[in-house]
């Protein structure tokens, strides 16, 4: 038994198998990707901090969005980007936990985000005379404070049970490290580790779909009330905004889901899929908030016409 534990400290990835003449196509398209992702979201990041007049309850939620949409890019695409380039598929165990721990950090903080964000927009839409005395500074640093805290602490659990089991294998069957393939590298007993999964997993979503059906139930009855039209536009505007966002991350997430459950999906699709799942969200949520909000639409237009930022 001794023997069979002590296994290498590096693990052996499941490559993309790309043909020579599909490397540099390949290559050009990950490192464009990476790159437009960190811009797209750095801009947005800097608008905010560097524009007084964003600094409300909603954009400082907001912010916590782009600075995770880098987060779980970066975690991915150094070792992607790599392994195209050199064709190497190794990568110690320890790099590959890490890997896997900011990728579903990254997950789960914007489940919480969004949730926080709608959580806002019913207290300005459904509650605007109370808004100020509600959404202090206190109570905004309370929100964003929750949201970082609780994604570490469940990851955080998730993956000091992963790291308990013995490990007695060294190849994994895809292309980057999540817990469903560390796991795959264990001989012993998973059913906690899977049992928590689910449980996490259940608990998030009833968590943030629940959140946001009710407050978008209560936002639509006070804008059909309410009187002023624009008033009424701009609420439902900023709603369908956070609404496609969520929307396109529970896509790509029950894509993946799914991926994992069919065993008569082929490795290359559930690999296509599991990258573009971490490639979509980061890529278009600052250039849906970019376009549909209209303060910072306005800013980031100013940001470019100047070049220089101050604001």
């Amino acid at each position: 038994m001794g023997d069979l534990y002590n296994v290498s400290s590096v693990l052996v990835l499941t490559g993309f198998n790309l043909s020579s003449e599909n490397v540099l196509p390949a290559f050009l398209f990950a490192t464009l990707s990476y790159m437009i992702i960190v811009f797209c979201n750095l801009v947005l990041i800097l608008t905010i901090v560097l524009n007084k007049s964003l600094h409300q309850p909603m954009h400082l939620i907001l912010l916590s969005l782009p600075i995770n949409d880098i987060i779980g890019p970066t975690a991915l695409f150094p070792q992607i980007i790599k392994e195209i380039l050199t064709n190497s598929r190794t990568m110690q165990y320890s790099a590959c936990v890490a890997q896997a721990f900011f990728i579903h950090m990254y997950g789960l903080a914007t489940v919480f985000i969004l949730t926080s964000m709608a959580y806002d927009r019913y207290i300005a839409i459904c509650l605007p005379l109370k808004y100020n005395t509600i959404m202090t500074s206190a109570h905004l640093m309370k929100i964003i404070t929750v949201v970082w805290i609780s994604t570490l602490i469940l990851i955080g659990v998730l993956f000091v049970m992963l790291l308990r089991l013995p490990r007695c294998r060294s190849e994994l069957a895809h292309p980057y490290c999540d817990n469903p393939t560390l796991l795959s590298l264990v001989c012993a007993d998973t059913t906690p580790n899977n049992l928590y999964g689910l449980i996490l997993s259940a608990f998030t979503q009833v968590i943030a779909i629940g959140t946001i059906l009710y407050t978008y139930l209560q936002i639509l009855v006070a804008c059909f009330r309410s009187k002023q039209s624009d008033t009424k536009a701009k609420a439902l505007q900023t709603c369908a905004t956070h609404l496609i966002v969520f929307l396109l991350l529970e896509c790509m997430g029950l894509f993946t889901i799914i991926s994992y459950r069919i065993k008569n999906i082929s490795p290359h699709s559930r690999r296509f899929i599991g990258v573009m799942a971490i490639i979509f969200p980061p890529l278009f949520n600052p250039i849906i908030y970019g376009l549909k909000t209209k303060e910072i639409r306005e800013k980031v237009q100013y940001f470019f016409r100047n070049k220089i930022v101050p604001f």
